[in-house]
């Protein structure tokens, strides 16, 4: 080998050595630098290495539960479940036939099969989700699904807004929905305005864990509970709204109006009792039609219920005098003229008081201009808070216009047309006269309470927000007024109810097309009532509006109302035990069913003693269980109730479900409580057949949930007769010769 040949080899060694020396202090130098500060790319080695073998689940909350007065849940979180389909062959549990699975699906989660089959076979999926119909679902599909027994088809568990009792309260209520990220959020009426309080947030646990998530020996574990989102209760009475929701539905199918509006009030408290308004929504659906809650959102003429501040103005100032003689018919104002709703005809020279009984426009225009005097009016009007918003505490509350600078309009206004208020500014401004002259401010949310500290966190106190007119002028309006419903010449004779004294208004107010000029026709008007009972002392304030109803040719525009005011104030004194009075007593002394009974205790009675002695009182026992002595009775023993009504007795040992076919919605509800069941309700009216999820003689479990779908009375009714005759061939086939 040349002498050239060996300094080129020396050369390159050399080379290679400069180079792996070089190699091995970077590599020293870093590992060094490693030792010394812990550090790789600038992040700290220890926190990775944590953060690798660290495991955190996630522990969920709960949106706060919204509840009415007496701790009933009106909307809750419940578990939902989305249906999946496992796809991927290599998966032993996958999908094997999805032509026959999109054809079992399809009626269930109510998808067309095309639309599933395309999510059945999407290629390259591990799994999918089969929404929208699949997203959400509750208990009773998931067990429909599961028993078809089709490969690859699961369900992944989550939680969803509920609202056990379909289209109850729900402008009042509104809804929540989960949002792009996942969060539940409040989108209207008390879930949005009170969203803050109720929402929740999650808590986790994290430990330490090797490469699979299995936890170590010493996991060093950290938990950050979840915080529950706060309870809202409200001062709504679960059973007087369900009362309200049942007439209002029955005159919403009957009449079909454009809208109606319903409230009942405490006047001593100013609580909304119940409040509705159709068209109505269910929440679970969101349906919805109208997205304001009408009894605070929408302002309108009022009609002759306004007579009723211009009637308490005129006895506080003290110039009212009910036998002075007045000439009804026509009356004239600023050049113009308005007349009486008998075309302007009249009844010659009547009474201020006969002009009350009447609703004589005259009657009230006289008072207004010639005894009152319109600017002192109005004044009255502000002190019975008719010219600003209550501020009742739930969202969408909007103020009246009052149209007052002419002669004619004021005239107008004293009567209730030209000027618009909402119903929730009549229900506080009738308060001061049912209440001796202390006017309340409405409230529909009671409380919110932290559940987890047992806490109030704000609670809302009756408040009285003025005094417009005397005890003494309150309590001779309340006489007026009763002979509004009771007088010869009344126009409220349709509102008196049995076992109750009634004071109130009609109303019928003309609506104004979109040319400014008022509708023509018979139907074109707002009828309404705005009336309290007792009449002497009133425990309840009610108004109702309904706006063109389709009435039959012999119907008045008082009928579709009076069917809504009549019903929910009987129930709703009876169900609040308030005795009736003893002159009602006197009318219908030869039927105390007709106002209603006062239930005794039947527990520890025997079933046949029971039924025996319901039975003679004109009320209805159904027997729940298969013992011979009454355990447990609803409605509680001290209850009024009326006539024709069902009284439940569940006997000694294990309860079981009756068939609910033709059953009330109150009816469902009394049955739920005494069986310690959640109800889930669709639609109106009755039980249909065959809708009950708990069958007929199935055994019951607490806290189980009893769905039903309710349909109309008519519908009812022919089930009903159809299960008459089945039984009648059952029994004629029995009794047949055998072959």
């Amino acid at each position: 080998m040349s002498k050239q040949n060996n300094r080129s080899i020396r050369k390159g060694a050399a080379i290679l050595i400069l180079i792996f020396g070089s190699l091995f202090f970077v590599l020293a130098g870093r590992f060094f630098y490693i030792e010394v500060t812990g550090k790789a790319n600038g992040q700290l080695l220890a926190s990775r290495a944590e953060k690798a073998h660290t495991h955190k689940s996630t522990i969920e909350a709960h949106r706060g539960t919204i509840y009415d007065r007496n701790g009933t849940a009106v909307a809750e979180d419940t578990t939902a479940y989305t249906v999946i389909a496992i796809l991927d062959k290599d998966y032993e549990d996958h999908v094997k036939d999805p032509e026959k699975t999109a054809e079992k699906l399809a009626p269930l989660l109510d998808m067309k099969e095309d639309k599933l089959l395309s999510l059945l076979t999407r290629k390259g999926a591990f799994q999918v989700e089969l929404g929208p119909g699949g997203r959400n679902i509750n208990h009773e599909l998931r067990a429909k699904i599961e028993k078809l027994n089709l490969p690859g088809i699961g369900f992944k568990e989550s939680s969803k807004r509920f609202y056990p009792n379909g289209e109850f309260a729900s402008h009042i209520i509104g809804y929540a929905q989960k949002n792009e990220k996942g969060e539940t959020v409040g989108m209207m009426g008390i879930e949005k305005q009170f969203n803050d309080a109720l929402t929740e947030k999650d808590g986790y646990m994290t430990y330490e864990s090797d490469s699979t998530g299995l936890k170590l020996p010493n996991p060093k574990e950290s938990i950050v509970a979840p915080k529950q989102g706060k309870d809202v209760y409200l001062t709504i009475d679960q059973k007087i709204q369900v009362f309200l929701e049942e007439s209002m539905s029955e005159v919403q199918k009957e009449y079909e109006p454009s809208s109606i509006i319903g409230i009942v009030a405490n006047p001593k408290t100013g609580e909304i009792l119940a409040m509705s308004n159709r068209p109505g929504f269910n929440p679970n659906q969101r349906n919805i039609q109208n997205f304001g809650n009408s009894a605070i959102s929408s302002r309108f003429e009022p009609g002759s219920t306004m007579k009723i501040f211009t009637l308490s103005a005129a006895v506080d100032a003290g110039v009212y005098n009910g036998d002075e003689l007045y000439e009804s018919g026509s009356y004239k104002v600023g050049g113009s003229k308005i007349g009486d709703h008998n075309n302007g005809v009249g009844w010659g020279p009547i009474t201020y008081n006969e002009g009350v009984q009447r609703s004589s426009n005259v009657a009230f225009a006289k008072l207004a201009m010639e005894k009152i005097g319109p600017d002192r009016l109005m004044e009255y009007f502000k002190k019975f808070g008719l010219d600003k918003k209550t501020g009742i505490n739930i969202p969408g509350e909007v103020g009246s216009k009052f149209v007052y600078n002419k002669p004619l309009e004021q005239v107008t206004t004293a009567f209730g047309q030209g000027s618009a208020i909402t119903a929730i500014q009549q229900i506080q401004a009738v308060t001061a006269v049912a209440n001796d002259g202390k006017m309340m401010k409405p409230y529909v949310v009671k409380k919110v309470v932290d559940s987890q500290k047992d806490k109030v966190i704000s609670e809302t106190k009756p408040e009285v927000v003025g005094k417009p007119i005397s005890a003494e002028s309150a309590k001779e309006v309340r006489k007026l007024l009763r002979t509004v419903v009771t007088g010869e010449h009344g126009t409220g004779a349709a509102y008196d109810i049995d076992g109750y004294e009634v004071a109130g208004k009609t109303g019928t107010a003309q609506l104004a097309g979109e040319n400014g000029k008022y509708l023509t026709g018979r139907e074109n008007y707002t009828f309404s009532f705005m009336g309290m009972a007792p009449a002497d002392d009133p425990e309840l304030v009610m108004y109702v509006a309904v706006k063109q109803p389709h009435l039959k040719a012999y119907e008045t525009g008082g009928k579709p109302v009076a069917e809504v005011f009549n019903p929910t104030m009987q129930k709703s004194l009876q169900y609040l035990q308030v005795k009736p009075s003893e002159e009602e007593k006197e009318k219908t002394k030869s039927s105390e069913t007709k106002y209603g009974n006062t239930l005794d205790s039947y527990v520890g009675s025997s079933v046949e003693e029971a039924k025996k002695e319901l039975t003679g009182k004109g009320l209805s026992p159904v027997i729940i269980g298969n013992g011979e002595t009454i355990a447990e009775q609803q409605p509680a023993p001290g209850s009024r109730i009326i006539y024709g009504n069902k009284v439940f007795l569940q006997t000694d040992g294990s309860p079981t479900m009756p068939d609910l076919t033709g059953f009330s919605y109150r009816d469902v509800l009394e049955i739920s409580e005494l069986l310690n069941l959640k109800t889930a309700v669709s639609g109106h009216g009755y039980v249909a057949k065959g809708s009950q999820s708990i069958k007929k003689g199935a055994s019951l479990e607490n806290k189980s949930l009893l769905s039903v779908e309710l349909h109309s009375a008519k519908k009812a009714a022919e089930e009903k007769r159809g299960d008459s005759d089945d039984e009648q061939e059952e029994s004629s086939d029995s009794n047949a010769p055998l072959d």
